[in-house]
């Protein structure tokens, strides 16, 4: 790939190349082009930085990390030139009635499971688990009340103490291969057959599903609020990245201001 010139600076394309490990991506291709958009961006800004007087005031995040003097002296520009009003409360309550589907507390399942525990690895345990978790399935569906027992006996996980009860989980809780089962389960049911994770082999069952409710506006409000303002912000930089750029002389790459990581 050819070099970079954001006016009177080059940027190598050794440099994009370094760059392109921090934008991974579905293609090398794509990798390469978001590091390119990135540096030349990040050019831009320090360029226009730079011509403004703009100093750098480092700050520290709380927990000993020292912000880099480039990276101050961009967020000092944005500060200075890029300014986004308030969302009110009007413009809240409207996005709230429009997205209300998006406002709600997360649905709760209230499962049992016995773990056989296995490496996918290991194909013969594994095996040997899935085995296992089918005998387990076939008692259970003869005689339920055996769940208690045979999760003390064989279960591998904590729960096992527990009668195999997990409490109360929500989506993003479990692996998605259990969560799958657990969406489409009965309260009351059996999962017919084992359930296979990273983790091994599961015998699960579904007690309980809590839907999930809406949320009253007066709860999220406030995180509205700051998601339209962080959208608007965004929206404030892209603008202002392409008014920059079309005052520029680019070579070497395809500026889309909206494809910079400020703005994503």
């Amino acid at each position: 790939m050819q070099d970079i010139r954001i006016n009177d600076t080059t940027i190598e394309s050794a440099a994009v190349l370094a760059e392109a490990q921090h934008h991974p991506a579905e293609t090398p291709e794509a990798a390469l082009a978001a590091a390119a958009t990135a540096l030349a961006v990040r050019e831009l800004l320090l360029q226009e930085a730079r011509r403004q007087g703009i100093e750098a005031d480092p700050q520290s995040d709380g927990q000993g990390r020292r912000e880099a003097e480039e990276d101050a002296l961009i967020r000092g520009l944005l500060e200075a030139e890029v300014t986004v009003p308030e969302a009110d409360g009007e413009t809240c309550r409207r996005y709230f009635d429009n997205n209300r589907a998006r406002f709600c507390s997360p649905d709760l399942f209230e499962a049992a499971h016995i773990l056989l525990s296995a490496s996918p690895e290991d194909k013969e345990a594994y095996a040997k688990a899935a085995d296992q978790a089918e005998r387990l399935i076939a008692m259970l569906q003869s005689n339920p009340r055996l769940f208690a027992e045979l999760a003390g006996q064989f279960s591998a996980c904590s729960s096992a103490q527990n009668e195999g009860r997990l409490g109360q989980v929500a989506r993003g809780d479990t692996v998605p291969e259990f969560e799958t089962f657990l969406e489409n389960l009965e309260e009351g049911q059996l999962c017919p057959v084992p359930v296979r994770s990273r983790y091994g082999v599961h015998v699960l069952r579904l007690d309980r599903r809590i839907d999930g409710r809406e949320l009253p506006f007066e709860a999220v409000a406030e995180t509205i609020a700051d998601q339209l303002q962080e959208a608007s912000w965004r929206r404030a930089v892209a603008q202002y990245i392409r008014v920059l750029a079309g005052q520029a002389e680019i070579e070497g790459v395809a500026l889309d201001a909206a494809e910079s990581p400020l703005v994503q």
